[in-house]
């Protein structure tokens, strides 16, 4: 499946034409949006590009660097979070609005950033033992009301970011726990693996931080495999979008067909998309390894993230993750872990069955 058949390639990985920079709104449906005749609609979402674009020319050292984290410090194991508010700006961070020992705040983004943040903190503390998105301790900082009807949130490295959203297709970014967890485990990546942001390997960064933001929400929620929606960003869609999210990791595809385009993601190899955009179609081939964990969380049945959600975490986690990554080596390891950790069992026949489903050899 082409998404463009002018923008064809072949499968050779090659080197990023931008540096990463990650955000919770795909390329695709932006570029669909800046193309309405309607200046509610084109004018947000080209501004929302237009800015996207410049910022990844800010990323390009940070995306370089191999981020170790430092010794935990005391404390490490408690939450340090700051709330800055950009007025509507473009400038970061902004004033500093909201610290840690702070009561609720009258903004309700505020209050909603610093929940989200402590929620993503939760689940990788009490599940996985990890202290903070770097494993030390690192302060969690965001910055709300940022730009005008700026429409996403992103992880820049060092903070988390939030639009407004212009409340027509898009609500207020601080909304859906999910996305908060999604862009901030885009810095538990940088942290560890630091996969390359481009074709496979940059599906694999995008389909991790929508495992684990989905995993957060479920987390918060107190929900099982079979109670959870499997949704990213259901909350976040506005009045006028008729979609039930950005993306389903049950059934990728079928997540929207309405103003915001139709849903492009592939669920097996055999819908994968080649294309030159969205640096190999991260945000859209996603949807395998999406698709893999969903089936191997929903075999195993109960909290997804005490073993499904266990065995992603320690492939990413584990330091064999190459850089750049094919969707079969992530498979490989997924089952090595299942097995190193579960054994034989249930775990490791869940994930071998799940990635044949999904077309891809882990052998």
């Amino acid at each position: 499946m082409d998404l463009n058949a002018a923008d064809r390639e072949s499968a050779t990985p090659r080197t990023p034409d931008h540096p990463v920079f990650c955000t919770i709104i795909p390329p695709h449906i932006l570029d669909n949006l800046a193309q309405s005749d309607d200046p509610a609609r084109h004018e947000p979402a080209r501004r929302t590009l237009e800015h996207d674009h410049a910022r990844r020319t800010q990323r390009r050292a940070i995306a370089a660097e191999d981020r170790t984290p430092g010794e935990p410090g005391a404390g490490a194991d408690k939450p340090k979070r700051t709330i800055y508010d950009a007025g509507h700006q473009e400038n970061l961070p902004g004033r500093k609005v909201h610290a840690e020992s702070d009561g609720p705040s009258k903004d309700a983004s505020v209050n909603r950033a610093h929940a989200g943040l402590g929620a993503t903190f939760a689940l990788y503390l009490k599940v996985y033992g990890r202290k903070s998105i770097d494993g030390a301790g690192l302060p969690l900082d965001a910055t709300v009301h940022y730009g005008e009807k700026y429409d996403n949130a992103f992880w820049d490295g060092e903070r988390m970011v939030f639009g407004d959203g212009d409340n027509d297709l898009f609500r207020d970014f601080t909304i859906p726990v999910d996305v908060i967890g999604h862009e901030l485990t885009h810095g538990v990546t940088q942290y560890t693996a630091n996969l390359e942001y481009q074709d496979q390997s940059g599906a694999l960064n995008e389909s991790l931080s929508d495992v684990f933001g989905s995993l957060i929400k479920q987390f918060a929620l107190g929900q099982t495999a079979d109670q959870a929606d499997w949704l990213i960003g259901a909350d976040l869609l506005g009045p006028n979008v008729t979609g039930s999210a950005l993306r389903s990791m049950k059934a990728p595809g079928t997540a929207y067909d309405d103003v915001l385009g139709k849903d492009p993601q592939p669920a097996t190899m055999k819908g994968y998309v080649r294309t030159t955009d969205d640096n190999g179609g991260v945000h859209i081939n996603s949807g395998i390894p999406n698709h893999a964990f969903y089936l191997v969380a929903s075999a195993l049945g109960g909290k997804a993230w005490e073993r499904a959600g266990q065995i992603w975490y320690d492939v990413l986690t584990g330091g064999e993750l190459p850089k750049n990554a094919q969707f079969a080596d992530f498979a490989k390891l997924t089952v090595k872990a299942a097995q190193t950790r579960f054994g034989a069992g249930d775990e490791h026949q869940a994930v071998l069955k799940a990635w044949s489903q999904v077309d891809i050899n882990p052998k």
